[in-house]
C-alpha cells in the first residue's frame, strides 16, 4: 500500500535504491542535498543539481522540466550522510510563473526501481515560495526513513540553501540558474510514459527544456540500460519500462486544482493530486496473432493504448523513440564499460615490473584486448537485435500515419482532405542516432503549440558544406518556414488557423509564394517598418483582448466577429525592420502569445541581431530551435543523448505542397 503522507509524516524505506518521482504543472528545477546529522550542508559537493546532476548516490535532472525522476541509491552515499533532501525551485530564468502559490500543487512519489510506489506527498499550502524541501530521506537508527517536509522559501534556492548552512549558497544557485538558462532552448518534446505493462499511455506533453537524464551503466553485454549507480532497469524494444522523467501528465483541470489543494467547508482535505489518473485508456484491439515462443512480436501500427488510433499512433511512435535512446545508451554504457576494464587491466599489467616485459605482459594484454572485442560484440549484438526489431516497426508504422504525422512524399497527402478535427500533433521533422542512421524517428510535438519555432538561418554545426552560402541557407530557411505553416494550416479544420507574414525587405518572396499563391494567409506580407508596426500591434491588441477576458471570466464577451482561430506570425529577415518597440512586442507575443492563441515562428540568425546584446537572449531560450539542414543541436529529455534533427521538407519537383494549400484555400472560402 501506498503511503499517502501529510507534512511532518514520516514513512520507512526497505529499499535502498529508489525513485522520486516529481509531477508539476509548470517547469520546474529538481536537485536533491546531503546533509549531515545536523542538517547541514557541507559543501558544493553535496548538491546534485541541473549543473552537476551526479553526486555520491544521487542523480538529478539537468533542466528544468513539469516532471522529474530523481534517482538515489542510499548504500552509495557517503557515511557522513545521514539526511538526503529532495529540492524544488522554479527557474529564474523565462517567463513563468515567479511563486509556488500560482501552480497546482507539485507531487512527490518515492518509488522503487519497478515503479512501485512507497509513499507519496501533495505539497499544499505554498504561496510566496519559489523554493521548497519537499522531501527529506533520513537515517533513523540505521534504517531510513522518508519524511514529507514541504518547508517552502521565498528567497528562492539561495535562501533554501543558506539556511541549510551552505556557506556558497548565493554562488550556487546562481551556477543552478545559469545552468538551467543555457539549456532552455535545446529540446526535444518529451515523450509519453509508458505504463507498468509495457503499453504507451497518453500524457498530455508540454515543452521539455533540455536534457534531463542521465544514464546509468549497464552490466557489460546487456542490452537494456541500467538505472543509475548498477540497477538494471527493464527495457528495450517490447519488454517493460518504468516510467521516464519529463513525461507531463493530463493538464490539470483547474477546478480539480483547486479543491484538491484548498480545504472545503466542513470535510477534510483532499490530498490526491489532480494529475493522477486511476482510468487508463483502453488497450488496442488484437491485430496480430501472437508470436511463437522465443520470437519478437510483429510490430503492428497502432498497438500502444490510446482512445484513437490517433492517439496510439503518437503514442507508439515517441515510445520507438524511448526505444531507441535506451538501446544507444545501453550500447554506448557498454563499451565505455568495456574500454574502461580494459585501460584498468592494461594499466595493472604495465604497473607490475614483472609482467611488464616478456611473453607473460604479451599474453596479459592479448586477454585484456580479447576481453575488451567480447564485451563490445556483446553489446553490438544486442544493439543490433534491438534496432532490427525498431526499423520492422517503423516500416510498419511509418506507412499507416495521418497527415499531420506523415512526412510530405507520403501517399496519404494525396488523398488529403481537410479535417474537421484538430489533431494531437504535428510532425516537425526526423530524428536519428548515428548507431542507428536508416532509423528515423518523427518529431512529433503537442497541438496547438506551447512554444514558438526559431528556424535557424545561420550558420549551424551540419556538415553539410552545400550550404556553406548564407544566402542559400537563409532561402532553405524560409522554405522549411513554408512547410511547417503549410502542415499547420493543414492540419487545422476550416478557418480556425490563420498566418501572417512579416517580410520587411521583401526577401522572402520567393519561397513565400506557394502562400500567397493561394490565398491562405490573411494578408499579403507585410513589407517596411510600417507593416512590421502595422502587423504586431494588430497582434498585440488581440493577445491583450482574449487575456482580459479570459482572466475575467469573460471569455464568451469577445466582439461580434472576432476571429477565435489560431494566429501564426512568421517573422522573416528579422531584425531588419524592426526598432526598440517592435522588438518588445515580439519578445511579449513569444512571451505571452501562445497562453492566448497566438504563436511565432522566427526565420533568422540569431548573430544579426548580436547588437541587442543579452535583452533577446529570453526570446531565443523561450522558442524551440529548429534547422533548415540536418544538425545535431537537439538533446532527450533524460538520457541526453545529442540527436540529428532533420527538417520535413517538399521533396524537389513535388506538387503535393500546391494541392494542400489549394485545398485549404478552397474550404477557408467555403467557411468564409
Amino acid at each position: 500500500m501506498t503511503a499517502e503522507l501529510v507534512r511532518g509524516q514520516n514513512h520507512p524505506l526497505s529499499q535502498a535504491r529508489l525513485e522520486i518521482r516529481v509531477s508539476a504543472g509548470t517547469p520546474i528545477v529538481a536537485a536533491a542535498a546531503l546533509s549531515d546529522e545536523n542538517g547541514r550542508i557541507h559543501g558544493v559537493e553535496w548538491v546534485a543539481h541541473p549543473g552537476a546532476p551526479t553526486q555520491p548516490g544521487l542523480e538529478v535532472s539537468r533542466q528544468a522540466a513539469a516532471d522529474h525522476r530523481l534517482a538515489v541509491d542510499l548504500d552509495a552515499v557517503p557515511e557522513a550522510v545521514h539526511r538526503v533532501g529532495v529540492l524544488l525551485a522554479l527557474p529564474a530564468a523565462g517567463a513563468g510563473p515567479v511563486r509556488f502559490g500560482a501552480v497546482a500543487a507539485p507531487f512527490v512519489a518515492v518509488t522503487g526501481l519497478d515503479g512501485a510506489e512507497i509513499a507519496s506527498y501533495t505539497i499544499t499550502g505554498l504561496e510566496a515560495e519559489s523554493a521548497v524541501v519537499a522531501l527529506e530521506l533520513y537515517r533513523r537508527q540505521g534504517a531510513w526513513k522518508v519524511r514529507a517536509v514541504g518547508q517552502g522559501y521565498a528567497g528562492g534556492l539561495a535562501e533554501l540553501l543558506t539556511d541549510q548552512g551552505l556557506p556558497q549558497a548565493r554562488q550556487l544557485a546562481g551556477g543552478i540558474d545559469d545552468a538551467v538558462a543555457q539549456g532552455l532552448a535545446r529540446s526535444v518534446q518529451a515523450p509519453p510514459p509508458r505504463t507498468a505493462d509495457g503499453d504507451r499511455s497518453r500524457q498530455a506533453a508540454a515543452p521539455a527544456l533540455g536534457p534531463d537524464q542521465g544514464g546509468g551503466a549497464p552490466q557489460p553485454g546487456q542490452a537494456p540500460p541500467a538505472s543509475p549507480y548498477g540497477g538494471q532497469t527493464p527495457g528495450g524494444p517490447g519488454q517493460p519500462v518504468p516510467q521516464m522523467p519529463s513525461y507531463p501528465g493530463p493538464a490539470p483541470d483547474p477546478d480539480a486544482v483547486t479543491q484538491s489543494s484548498t480545504p472545503t467547508a466542513g470535510g477534510p482535505i483532499d490530498y490526491s493530486h489532480p494529475r493522477r489518473q486511476n482510468a487508463a485508456p483502453p488497450p488496442p484491439p488484437p491485430t496480430a496473432p501472437p508470436a511463437a515462443p522465443g520470437q519478437p512480436a510483429q510490430p503492428v501500427a497502432g498497438d500502444a493504448t490510446g482512445w484513437s488510433m490517433d492517439e496510439r499512433l503518437y503514442n507508439q511512435v515517441w515510445g520507438m523513440f524511448e526505444d531507441l535512446a535506451r538501446s544507444t545508451a545501453a550500447y554506448r554504457s557498454a563499451v565505455d564499460f568495456a574500454e574502461s576494464r580494459m585501460d584498468k587491466e592494461l594499466e595493472q599489467v604495465l604497473s607490475d615490473p614483472r609482467s611488464r616485459i616478456g611473453g607473460q605482459g604479451d599474453a596479459a594484454r592479448e586477454a585484456a584486448r580479447a576481453r575488451h572485442a567480447q564485451l563490445v560484440a556483446q553489446a553490438a549484438e544486442a544493439l543490433d537485435r534491438d534496432l532490427a526489431q525498431l526499423t520492422a516497426e517503423a516500416e510498419v508504422v511509418e506507412p499507416a500515419l495521418p497527415p499531420a504525422y506523415a512526412r510530405w512524399d507520403s501517399p496519404v497527402w494525396h488523398d488529403y482532405r481537410v479535417p474537421m478535427e484538430i489533431p494531437m500533433a504535428l510532425r516537425l521533422g526526423d530524428l536519428h542516432l548515428p548507431e542507428a542512421d536508416g532509423i528515423r524517428i518523427p518529431m512529433l510535438v503537442r497541438l496547438p503549440l506551447e512554444r514558438g519555432l526559431w528556424i535557424d538561418s545561420g550558420r549551424t554545426g551540419s556538415s553539410d558544406g552545400s550550404f556553406a552560402d548564407s544566402h542559400a541557407l537563409g532561402r532553405l530557411a524560409m522554405e522549411t518556414a513554408v512547410a511547417h505553416a503549410a502542415r499547420l494550416l493543414a492540419v487545422y479544420p476550416a478557418g480556425e488557423f490563420t498566418v501572417h507574414v512579416i517580410d520587411p525587405a521583401g526577401s522572402g518572396a520567393q519561397p513565400l509564394a506557394p502562400l500567397v499563391r493561394t490565398g491562405v494567409l490573411a494578408a499579403p506580407p507585410a513589407l517596411g517598418a510600417a507593416g512590421v508596426a502595422d502587423v504586431l500591434a494588430r497582434l498585440t491588441q488581440r493577445v491583450d483582448l482574449v487575456q482580459m477576458a479570459v482572466r475575467g471570466g469573460a471569455a464568451d464577451s469577445l466582439p461580434p466577429g472576432f476571429d477565435t482561430s489560431q494566429q501564426l506570425l512568421i517573422v522573416n529577415d528579422f531584425p531588419h525592420g524592426f526598432d526598440d518597440r517592435a522588438v518588445n512586442q515580439l519578445r511579449y507575443l513569444a512571451d505571452e502569445g501562445p497562453a492566448f492563441g497566438v504563436h511565432l515562428m522566427m526565420v533568422a540568425d540569431r548573430e544579426e541581431s548580436s547588437g541587442y546584446g543579452p535583452l533577446l537572449d529570453p526570446l531565443w531560450r523561450s522558442l524551440l530551435r529548429l534547422t533548415p539542414v540536418p544538425d545535431d543541436h537537439l538533446a532527450d529529455p533524460w538520457v541526453g543523448h545529442a540527436w540529428t534533427y532533420e527538417p520535413s521538407l517538399v521533396p524537389p519537383g513535388s506538387q503535393v505542397l500546391q494541392q494542400v494549400l489549394a485545398q485549404v484555400a478552397a474550404a477557408r472560402t467555403k467557411y468564409v
